[in-house]
């Protein structure tokens, strides 16, 4: 079984990661170590800043790394923000019966009450050596994947009135 997780910056990807790991002892993958292993390998020009283009460079590689790990039937967990939300269309079924998708999505609501507390957990896995995190911008982007979950009719946990995620 291989799990992706994905979601805006703040929604607790890498923390929902580490919980699985601890309850199924699978292994997991951050995709941020991965792009940071390229970027600073200089196998990149990129940088941490280009969002858009680095879904575009890491997702190729991690889609076969994700149907490597399926086709030697071994579990992994898979965490990042760089994977497109048409994810399934690179995958045949064959694959796509073997992938679990968590898609985590906060409303407005939670984040408009509370900002200080997605700030200060920022930290609890991994140490965030630079944090930007600004409220209208975690607004703006857990609505258009609210959007675009809707339009793709994808499955997504929406984090709404506390943060409680059940797996």
């Amino acid at each position: 079984m291989v799990v992706i997780i994905t979601g805006a910056s703040h929604t607790g990807k890498t923390a929902l990661a580490q919980k699985m790991l601890e309850k199924y002892k699978y292994p997991y993958l951050s995709i941020d170590h991965l792009k940071m292993g390229l970027i600073r390998s200089g196998n990149t020009s990129l940088t941490p800043m280009d969002d858009e283009k680095l879904t575009e460079y890491l997702w190729p590689i991690v889609r076969e790394m994700i149907k490597t790990a399926i086709e030697n039937e071994q579990n992994l967990i898979v965490e990042g923000c760089y994977i497109p939300l048409d994810w399934q269309k690179n995958f045949e079924e064959k694959y796509l019966e073997k992938i679990k998708f968590f898609l985590l999505i906060m409303s407005e609501k939670y984040i408009e009450n509370n900002f200080e507390n997605i700030k200060n957990f920022a930290d609890t896995i991994e140490k965030r050596l630079c944090d930007d995190c600004e409220k209208d911008e975690l607004i703006r982007d857990n609505s258009n994947n609210l959007k675009l979950a809707e339009k793709l009719k994808l499955d997504y946990i929406l984090i709404d009135e506390k943060y409680e995620i059940n797996f």
